[in-house]
């Protein structure tokens, strides 16, 4: 029987009825033990995935994540941004060379990016890659101490090899970043390289079993071969011939970026589903006196705190989703020689990273604060989901430096339709304002044609407010180059204005993707509930910002009016259905990593007994009572 058919009908059997991936709760182990388990997951998924001949990268995924559950995994760069850069950044003889012994695993890799001193900053980036032509040999320098590699994922004890960006240098020449394949460790018996200095930064915020590594390299050398070098080379004399394009070396952050709205999706997806299941087994206070207590789901409040994160969850899940399948097909583009959309692909991956992370971050805490106290315990699996997703805000490219690249994406189009051209793509509706020149009188006849209840038309106020808010960030700018010169400065002091017209730009493609999906369900009763998700999301949205509606004269005072009373009507509608949306998700409780999330239901029972398995409770009575207590006792 193949893998396929076997996952088709026992998604999680193969991995949950196997005994060798049980293991104790991570909670009550230490950062050197949660690494250990880690580590035996992982080469334990490895060799599951090649008895079981899984090989699609769809059920890699699904595979992997039923392996390790919600734990970290040391080998996460390895299969993404490591084997990423050398399928699409190597030639045909690189990839020949150094992908089979990526896949099996000979050579495990990391990506070598950040350094102490700068991350989203790639031009500050300080490591030193100097081409030696005697020798056909690059020199890897760290010169300074804010040039140390730092915080690069599976860096400090797990990988042999790491793909380090560093400043290229050759014939008296800086060429810019490049990426170089770099062996760290000795293959066979892993001790670091001379002219290495490898270990691990110490513990985090959270990601304890992850072993975020520093490197240091003095002097050390490898061979011309080892540069990436599909776009951009080094010829054996030393001369260097450019890519095409500068940004297709960005591909590997793209590709990363794309995956991390999905994550923000999946994260929001697991937190949403414990805040949910747990009200509704919640009981607390009375609705009517004399009355039993209500779930605490029944509590309008709750409802107002989780439905419209339920609904982002499932607008994310769409745009996952479209990034995804966007980044495949414009990488087929590249291939083929068509740049054409890789402007937009970068400066769209760039804004929706920051926006879903942004969002899916503030709206786990939500979903823990929710919860009362027993959202604080880790037996929640909030405090877990938060500390593991928190830090793509800053991973991958600062969120704030992302809605800043995207705004640059925004201004150059707008300058672009200003000037007569067209533009396509997301940006397209900029192409509208040329006729949108609207005396001030004229704006109030705008307003009726948005209609509250019409997804579509939902979609066309955020267009417009998206495209309001473009303007004005561009025409602000445009005056404090007029009074200031400096583009530097003038943008610094507009970029408040910029990050906001990149929200309102990434809020309207999340409604317009959202609402699409819902012509692509035919069940009615599942459209239906759908529909009220799609206009919960939108009308919400619109209520958190109400001001940029108001004063771009998308909407009136009676129809705000109107939404605030639309979304309170939204979350009754969507309260029969709360728990099925959220058991839609799928989450195995192996996964979800909750006591309050449990699928039965059954939270106190089992709340008791995870706390008897803290490791203070070995004893009846700790030593520290004879150390320190009893003696103080005493003297007192």
């Amino acid at each position: 029987m193949g893998f396929t058919i076997l996952l088709a009908t026992s998604p999680e059997a193969l991995v949950l009825n196997d005994p060798e991936f049980q293991h104790e709760d991570l909670n009550f182990l230490s950062r050197s033990q949660r690494y250990e388990v880690a580590i035996r997951k992982s080469a334990l998924m490895v060799m599951k995935l090649r008895e079981y001949g899984i090989a699609d990268p769809d059920e890699i995924y699904w595979f992997k994540r039923m392996c390790l559950g919600s734990c970290v995994e040391p080998l996460g760069l390895h299969f993404s941004m490591f084997t990423n850069a050398l399928q699409n950044q190597c030639t045909v003889t690189q990839q020949d060379k150094w992908l089979p012994l990526t896949y099996g695993l000979q050579i495990i890799g990391t990506y070598a990016q950040t350094e102490m001193g700068h991350g989203t900053h790639l031009r500050g980036l300080e490591t030193t890659a100097t081409y030696d032509p005697a020798t056909q040999e690059f020199i890897l320098n760290s010169p300074t101490v804010t040039s140390i590699k730092w915080w690069p994922g599976g860096l400090g004890k797990t990988s042999n090899y790491a793909i380090v960006l560093a400043q290229l240098y050759t014939q008296g020449q800086c060429k810019g970043l490049h990426a170089f394949i770099v062996p760290i460790r000795q293959m066979g018996t892993h001790e670091p390289l001379p002219g290495i200095t490898v270990g691990d930064i110490g513990p985090k915020f959270g990601y304890d079993e992850m072993d975020n590594g520093y490197l240091k390299m003095d002097n050390f050398r490898i061979p011309r071969e080892n540069m990436l070098m599909k776009y951009a080379k080094v010829e054996p004399d030393g001369t260097y011939v450019k890519p095409l394009s500068d940004k297709l070396t960005y591909g590997t952050m793209v590709f990363i970026r794309s995956l991390i709205v999905g994550d923000s999706a999946r994260s929001l997806c697991r937190a949403c589903t414990i805040a949910i299941r747990y009200s509704s087994v919640r009981h607390q206070s009375e609705l009517t006196p004399g009355e039993p207590e209500p779930q605490i789901l029944d509590y309008q409040t709750q409802q107002y705190k989780l439905f419209p994160l339920l609904a982002t969850a499932y607008a994310f899940h769409c745009v996952g989703a479209y990034m995804k399948k966007t980044y495949h097909r414009i990488t087929g583009d590249i291939n083929q020689g068509n740049l054409r959309e890789l402007p937009e692909l970068h400066a769209l991956s760039a804004g929706l990273k920051a926006f879903t992370s942004w969002t899916a971050n503030a709206g786990i805490e939500e979903c823990r604060m929710a919860c009362g106290g027993h959202g604080y315990s880790r037996c929640s699996g909030l405090p877990d989901i938060y500390v593991t997703f928190t830090p793509s805000c800053t991973y991958e490219g600062e969120n704030t430096v992302m809605m800043l690249q995207t705004a640059r994406f925004l201004v150059k189009s707008y300058t672009q339709v200003s000037s007569g051209q067209l533009v396509s793509g997301m940006v397209s509706y900029l192409n509208d304002l040329s006729g949108q020149r609207i005396q001030p009188q004229q704006v109030a006849a705008r307003p009726t044609a948005v209609l509250i209840n019409d997804p579509a038309s939902l979609v066309e106020a955020y267009k417009l407010r998206a495209s309001r808010l473009v303007e004005a960030a561009a025409k602000n700018l445009q005056a404090e180059l007029t009074r200031r010169k400096s583009q530097e400065d003038s943008w610094n002091r507009t970029s408040v204005d910029l990050v906001r017209a990149s929200e309102a730009h990434c809020h309207y493609v999340v409604v317009k993707l959202f609402t699409a999906q819902l012509s692509e369900i035919n069940d009615a009763a599942v459209h239906a509930v759908m529909s009220n998700l799609c206009l919960l999301y939108a009308l919400y949205g619109i209520s958190k910002h109400t001001g940029d509606f108001l004063q771009a004269g998308i909407l009136t005072n009676a129809q705000v009016t109107q939404v605030y009373q639309r979304v309170k009507e939204l979350l009754a509608a969507i309260r029969p259905n709360a728990v099925a949306l959220v058991d839609a998700f799928d989450f195995h409780d192996n996964h979800l990593g909750s006591v309050l999330g449990r699928y039965d239901g059954n939270i106190y029972e089992n709340m008791f007994e995870w706390a008897k398995k803290s490791p203070l409770n070995k004893t009846e009575v700790h030593e520290s009572f004879h150390k320190h207590l009893k003696p103080m006792q005493a003297k007192l």
